[in-house]
């Protein structure tokens, strides 16, 4: 499953016979030789969660090269977002979203040191945004980003008390109670800085008014942190964009869309799996060092992937000495 990942097949049969096209690579690697209906028995029975815990010791492994993110200040920063796939329902009937239509909803929390996945879940397509996200265990002191989707202002409390710093923009019909008057320019892009409390919430928050320097379209950010520069909150938000862009490249480079097996295990199997290979190249491309992109990275493993070499070496750039010229060809000049 892993090679159909890095190799983009389309169905078990393709899987298969890319496997058999390279028998002597796959003999020399201690393979056996593999069956279509052998694929779809283990894609149907084995747990998914033998691939849940191999993503977990990957991740912890990933992290240990991850780079910081770019914030000062100290704690854990989790951007969190949910991406919808949409499914046949006459093939998958169990995630039935609509009368007609079948949806699976994928929710996520990156990490910003690294911007690796570090929480993931799958659900049906209605499952809101917040009720996932109440049941996740953010360790006190990190901070957590998120849009307008998940608003409850319970768990907004929730997460104040337990002193999880939490930066999100305001809903449009919310009833703001504005504790003081304060506005004004508080710094550059930063028109509004007040303390605020919602309804039916009883911690204070803070409301901060930037306008985007490049759109000039005004921004209203909630935040329960008084600490942190209203720019920074401004920055932090701006931050969770990369988790949008996380979705756009696992949907254009690894196989989330389609699916190999149309049964909820089979499903999550290569969920997870497709996860496990973008940590692989994330480790890849920490450990180089080269300023290489996932994707680069991704197009290198495509062309050599049974081929025994040190992957790094893959990664380096060419050796700029030049070549030796033989001395018969000088013969001819």
């Amino acid at each position: 499953m892993t090679v159909a990942q890095l190799s983009g097949r389309k169905s078990l049969r393709d899987l298969v016979s890319n496997l058999e096209a390279q028998g002597r690579r796959i003999y020399h690697l201690g393979m056996r030789k593999t069956s279509r209906v052998t694929l779809a028995r283990v894609n149907e029975q084995q747990p998914y969660g033998l691939y849940q815990g191999l993503f977990s010791s990957l991740l912890t492994r990933c992290q240990a090269f991850a780079p910081r993110n770019r914030f000062k200040f100290s704690g854990k920063v989790y951007l969190l977002d949910a991406t919808t796939i949409n499914l046949c329902l006459a093939v998958f009937p169990w995630a039935q979203f609509r009368q007609t239509k079948g949806a699976i909803k994928l929710h996520f929390g990156l990490d910003a040191d690294g911007y690796l996945p570090v929480f993931m879940d799958m659900t049906k397509g209605k499952v809101h945004e917040s009720t996932w996200a109440k049941a996740l265990s953010l360790p006190a002191g990190s901070t957590v980003v998120f849009d307008r989707g998940y608003t409850d202002y319970q768990w907004y409390q929730s997460l104040s008390d337990r002193k999880i710093t939490f930066v999100t923009r305001l809903k449009r019909n919310a009833v703001v109670d504005y504790l003081d008057k304060r506005r004004g320019r508080k710094a550059q892009w930063v028109v509004g800085d007040q303390r605020i409390r919602l309804k039916n919430m009883d911690s204070e928050l803070r409301l901060v008014d930037y306008v985007d320097p490049e759109t000039g379209k005004l921004y209203f950010f909630l935040t329960n942190s008084f600490d942190l520069k209203a720019t920074v909150i401004a920055d932090l938000y701006k931050e969770r964009w990369k988790i949008e862009l996380f979705f756009k490249w696992i949907k254009q480079n690894l196989k989330v869309k389609t699916f190999l097996g149309t049964s909820p295990n089979a499903v999550l199997t290569q969920l997870w799996i497709a996860l496990c290979v973008y940590l692989l190249l994330s480790f890849l491309k920490f450990k180089a060092k080269l300023g290489v992109s996932l994707t680069a990275i991704l197009r290198v493993l495509q062309l050599n992937l049974f081929e025994r070499r040190p992957l790094i070496d893959l990664l380096r750039p060419p050796d700029k000495t030049q070549p030796i010229v033989s001395p018969q060809l000088l013969l001819w000049n």
